[in-house]
């Protein structure tokens, strides 16, 4: 990336913009009006036919039996769980019920153990890593003779991404299973290769969801043994959803042009469809249609804020923005704003001002002031990081950290999600998120590593605040790759934070556990770069999602 010096179209001073590449969308979802992406009666009919059938079969298969767990599985991993939240919810709960009073049949079955412990501690409940002791030695190494299992070595593989602090069992089970799976991949069928494969590329738990149903309904079509209903429901439920998304994105796209924000912010990145892409990854089911609609509108702008300072002003002009902004509420608040961002700031008003509009028909107003308080908590992190490039200041980790995981805005965005979205929220639940558990801190402190891992070398090509790798190193007198070591352990402890807390019992929804799970999921979807600073790789996830429907035969059988 090249800086460019240019002057100020308002003073002549001397302003670092970043070249950032233009959008590689364009108007492409211009072309997605309302009447194309139209869900026609008969699919909606059909949908609904398939789903009760599915429905039918969850309930029917017993819970002591192994094809409910097996059935439970495909169902969340081809993308359509969201359809039968309460029958998962009980059949898990009964089936965690059942493996404390009794011995189940399939206890040695490592793929069945393994399993049954993911999806159980999916649902928040604890299950006790001590149920994979009797698949180790007296030395607590894994037998040897498992080493021929490959759907158990998977199953475990799967399961030990879940694990919390002190189950060294796990740590083992995962150096274990990494071990062994590299080493079959090559000797392996087609079918299960790409199995495995993909998962040692991106194991369930830190993937997608969305993205994990579009991969894995091509792969589960070649299993031999799939169900063709699911397999037909899957795909039908995948391109229903995608027609929404496509609208959406159509809609959002008319928004941005009209809008013209890339000549007023020219400084500034246009990721939008980009932005829709992050929000859709969080929320996918058809409810939250205007909770994503928002929220892009939102991320979008934060796109440009955060450019505004890191790209563009200057420190005194971002100081009088920061007061602004923490003096939202007050009208003459932009008079004092530098005329040059008084727009900048006008556009993040009028998104809370829609917001609150949306808030105000539902009698739901309170929540705005939790909204705007996480707002002003990003600005002065901005502008504490505008600071310490302006004055040369070199923080010490502990410092960085606690300001950059206020700047990756996951806590803002877990915040205004909950204002915007159909279900009514706690007070309780909205102070539970403002106050940063456990579980939003981990959430960050994994977005805003698995950032400065994958964009280090990108960003410091510019005048931009140093990354965690800058700033270990110089703090600890280490080299890159050492620095680089310490930020994946951070990323480990992180993921363990969070799977720990999510497993503790409280009041919080599952929903927005889930959502904040998510965010940490949206991180580790790119081996390099970020959502921001579109990459191929990125283009590729956007076309699959939002792009190319599912293949959809007649004819297939399973």
């Amino acid at each position: 990336m090249s800086v460019a010096m240019v002057d100020s179209s308002s003073s002549n001073i001397k302003r670092p913009l970043a070249n950032f590449h233009s959008t590689v969308w364009g108007n492409y979802f211009l072309s997605y009006t309302l009447q194309l992406t139209e869900i026609s009666v008969e699919e909606k009919i059909e949908l609904e036919e398939l789903k009760e059938k599915v429905k039918k079969m969850l309930i029917e298969i017993p819970n002591n039996c192994t094809q409910k767990l097996v059935l439970i599985d495909t169902i969340q991993r081809l993308g359509v769980a969201y359809h039968f939240k309460n029958e998962i919810k009980t059949s898990l709960q009964n089936i965690f019920d059942e493996s404390k009073q009794s011995k189940n049949e399939d206890d040695d079955d490592l793929f069945i153990v393994a399993l049954r412990f993911r999806l159980v501690r999916q649902q928040r409940h604890y299950m006790s890593a001590d149920v994979f002791k009797k698949f180790t030695d007296h030395d607590g190494k894994f037998k040897k003779n498992l080493t021929k299992d490959v759907r158990g070595l998977l199953s475990l593989y799967e399961a030990s991404h879940l694990r919390i602090h002190d189950e060294e069992i796990l740590e083992e089970a995962l150096t274990f299973t990494i071990t062994h799976l590299e080493s079959m991949v090559p000797k392996l069928s087609n079918s299960l290769k790409a199995h495995v494969s993909e998962a040692l590329s991106q194991p369930i738990h830190t993937n997608l969801p969305r993205l994990l149903a579009r991969k894995y309904i091509g792969m589960y079509e070649k299993i031999e043994l799939c169900n063709d209903l699911l397999l037909k429901f899957a795909k039908l439920d995948f391109n229903i959803l995608q027609k929404l998304h496509q609208g959406e994105l159509g809609e959002l796209t008319r928004w941005w042009k009209n809008l013209d924000f890339t000549k007023k912010f020219p400084y500034a990145r246009d990721r939008m469809v980009e932005c829709y892409f992050w929000v859709a990854g969080v929320y996918i089911e058809p409810q939250h249609s205007r909770a994503r609609k928002m929220m892009t509108k939102l991320l979008t702008t934060y796109v440009i804020i955060d450019d505004t300072y890191d790209a563009y002003a200057t420190y005194d002009e971002l100081v009088a923005l920061t007061n602004a902004i923490d003096r939202c509420d007050d009208i003459s608040a932009i008079n004092s704003v530098s005329p040059n961002l008084r727009h900048v700031y006008r556009a993040l008003l009028d998104r809370y001002d829609e917001i609150e509009e949306e808030l105000t028909k539902e009698d739901k107003l309170e929540c705005i002031y939790y909204a705007k308080q996480e707002m002003k908590k990003v600005a002065r992190a901005y502008l504490k990081e505008a600071l310490w490039l302006n004055d040369v200041y070199i923080p010490k980790c502990e410092e960085y950290m606690k300001v950059a995981i206020v700047s990756t805005t996951i806590m803002m965005a877990a915040t205004t999600f909950l204002c915007v979205m159909e279900e009514n929220i706690t007070k309780e639940t909205f102070e539970w998120v403002i106050n940063e558990p456990l579980i939003l801190q981990a959430s960050s402190v994994i977005g805003r590593l698995k950032d400065d891992i994958n964009t280090n070398d990108f960003e410091q090509q510019r005048s931009h605040v140093a990354s965690f790798i800058e700033y270990y190193m110089k703090e600890y007198g280490v080299s890159k790759q050492e620095a680089y070591v310490e930020a994946r352990k951070k990323l480990t402890n992180a993921w363990k934070d969070m799977n720990e807390e999510f497993l503790t019992p409280s009041e919080v929804p599952l929903f927005v556990l889930e959502q904040v799970i998510n965010f940490a999921r949206l991180a580790y979807i790119f081996k390099e770069g970020d959502f921001i600073n579109t990459r191929s790789e990125f283009k590729d996830m956007i076309t699959l999602l939002f792009v190319e429907p599912v293949k959809v035969m007649f004819e297939d059988k399973c």
